[in-house]
């Protein structure tokens, strides 16, 4: 996508003159901005691509963050806040945000930075993506399904898990199958990927 073809920047800001100021600043530098007053209102307009820049009030971040992980829709995130304290800037960067930009901030700099962060998240985007929908099929499981599933994917076999659960081996093939059919993996090494993706192992 590119600064070449225009950026699409997903602006998410409560405060409307601020919302214009940033619109403003970036007109020249060849970015789309579609400004969104909170979040309510961009999860029911969810857009396909492009990069959502959010300020950073103490809630918008989590709900981003949160709702993007329920739906397997990533789209990169940066933040931007008024001198940010280091806390929030860690906070923020550990639940997934790409970049923390200090307001206020000039168009150029801030486009060099949107394009910078753009990069970096097509890469991560697609393993978050991955990484989302894999724990919205591993979700589907009971706690007992998730164990099988544990101990199918650190290679036991179904005795092993059997007798690691205090349940017949019958049973494992009962819960296996059960499993294999809620995530809709085909096979045990499809579920293993999944697992991994979920980050369900580490």
């Amino acid at each position: 996508m590119g600064m070449s073809g225009g950026l699409h920047l997903i602006l998410v800001d409560s405060d409307l003159r601020r919302r214009a100021r940033i619109s403003h600043s970036l007109a020249g530098n060849q970015v789309h901005v579609e400004p969104f007053e909170d979040v309510s209102e961009l999860i029911a307009h969810w857009p396909r691509d492009g990069l959502i820049l959010a300020h950073d009030d103490g809630s918008i971040i989590g709900r981003l963050i949160e709702h993007m992980g329920r739906s397997g829709n990533w789209l990169p995130l940066v933040a931007f806040a008024e001198a940010p304290s280091t806390r929030q800037v860690v906070g923020a960067m550990q639940s997934g945000v790409l970049d923390y930009i200090d307001w206020p901030f000039d168009g150029d700099g801030l486009a060099q930075a949107l394009e910078a962060a753009e990069e970096r998240g097509r890469t991560l985007t697609n393993a978050k993506r991955r990484e989302a929908m894999a724990r919205s099929r591993i979700e589907r499981l009971s706690t007992r399904e998730r164990e099988v599933l544990s101990g199918v994917a650190s290679g036991l076999s179904n005795e092993l898990i059997a007798r690691q659960l205090g349940i017949s081996p019958r049973t494992v093939e009962i819960h296996r199958a059960n499993m294999l059919n809620k995530i809709e993996a085909n096979h045990t090494s499809e579920a293993i990927r999944l697992a991994i993706e979920a980050s369900l192992l580490g």
